[in-house]
């Protein structure tokens, strides 16, 4: 069965900010790397319970699961939940970032 995949708005800024933050630097990657993030998203179409919890799992009412794009020490963790028949991309974090606590969420929301 295919999921429909959907992308909070929150996910999207988190995706353009760190896009515009690789276009300062590199153009070429910044593309390449945006094209493999929406591959790599896309993948969630089918099977997605084949990710783990995340770390953060326990700070959300329900279950968030995590999946990993990049190499190296650029690794960028998807964090999504599913519900019913759609996978939600909530987060989008740097390896380098701590992760999201409590108080990051209320901040965010």
């Amino acid at each position: 069965m295919a999921f429909k995949v959907e992308i909070t708005p929150i996910a999207e800024g988190q995706i353009e900010k760190a896009y515009n933050w690789y276009r300062k630097v590199n153009e070429a990657f910044a593309d390449q790397w945006f094209k493999g993030l929406m591959n790599k998203i896309a993948t969630l179409q089918e099977m997605p319970q084949r990710c783990a919890l995340a770390i953060e799992n326990d700070i959300f009412s329900e279950d968030v699961r995590q999946l990993l794009y990049g190499k190296n020490k650029n690794i960028y963790q998807v964090l999504f939940t599913i519900r019913e028949h759609t996978v939600y991309i909530l987060y989008i974090r740097h390896s380098a970032q701590n992760p999201l606590t409590k108080n990051d969420l209320d901040n965010l929301i």
